[in-house]
Order: structure tokens, then sequence, then C-alpha cells
């Protein structure tokens, strides 16, 4: 599990620098042919990282939970910014929370799993399965995260 840790880090990290030295209004700049945004799609991983780990086990989120209204899937965000002071906490959350997941996984926190069938058709029985296809969903993202710099040539 820890590698599958390493990778989710690595991937947070490439986040957290798109974010930091993208400017505060291309984040929210939604290019014709899209439906979200950079801001979007960063939020979006952190939250449903927290949703099919945390959620499906019956416990807390470490994120704040008007996030899952506005970030989980499903929802499409508009074209204003948010204050700069969520930004901010967004830059944190995107490191602190895998952090987290990790030091709880490894002391052993995570009691039970509610399985979980993703809109991708991939059913998730535990949380290793989660945390395995987590990886997966955040690359799909951080995919698209480069698709959309690219799109305004940010």
């Amino acid at each position: 599990m820890d590698y599958l840790f390493t990778i989710l880090i690595q991937n947070r990290k490439l986040l957290y620098a798109i974010l930091r030295k993208t400017r505060t209004e291309d984040l929210f700049v939604i290019p014709d042919g899209f439906r979200n945004h950079l801001y979007w799609n960063i939020a979006h991983v952190v939250v449903t990282q927290q949703l099919i780990t945390y959620g499906l086990s019956d416990l807390p989120l470490k994120v704040p939970p008007d996030w899952v209204e506005r970030y989980a899937k499903g929802t499409v965000p508009d074209n204003e910014a948010v204050p700069d002071s969520e930004i901010t906490q967004l830059e944190e959350l995107l490191l602190t929370t895998i952090e987290q997941t990790r030091e709880d996984f490894r002391d052993g926190i995570f009691k039970t799993y509610k399985a979980y069938t993703t809109s991708t058709g991939v059913r998730l029985g535990s949380l290793e399965e989660a945390l395995a296809f987590n990886v997966y969903h955040e690359g799909l993202h951080l995919g698209a995260v480069l698709a959309l710099k690219k799109a305004i040539n940010a």
C-alpha cells in the first residue's frame, strides 16, 4: 500500500504546483468543449478521495462539508472565482489529506467499508480497492488539468 500512497503524493505534488503557478483568473476559465475548470478538477480529486475512503468507512471527512456539495461527482462549476482563502486551503489539503489517510491507514482506523460501484462500473469493496481506484481517478483528472491548461494557454 505504501507504493499507492507514493503515487498519490506525487500526483498531488503535480497538482499543487499547477495550482500555485497558474494565475488565479485562469483557474476558473471553462474553455469551449469543457464542462469544468482547473480549480474544480483539483478540488474534485480531494473531495472524491475523502468520500471513497473516509465517507464509505463511516468516518468524518477532512474537507469542509460545502466542498462535497460543490466538487463531488456530478457537480458542475460556475465561472466565478472562490476567495483566496479557499485556494490556500485547497493547497494545504492537497497534501495533508493524503498524508493523513496514509497515517490513518497505518493506525488501522478504517474498520468497516461500505461497498460502492463507481460511475465507471468499478466495484470498490474495501479501502484498499478504493485507494487503488483513487490512483486511477486522480490520474484521469491530472490529464484533464493538463488539457485545460493547454486549452487556455496557461
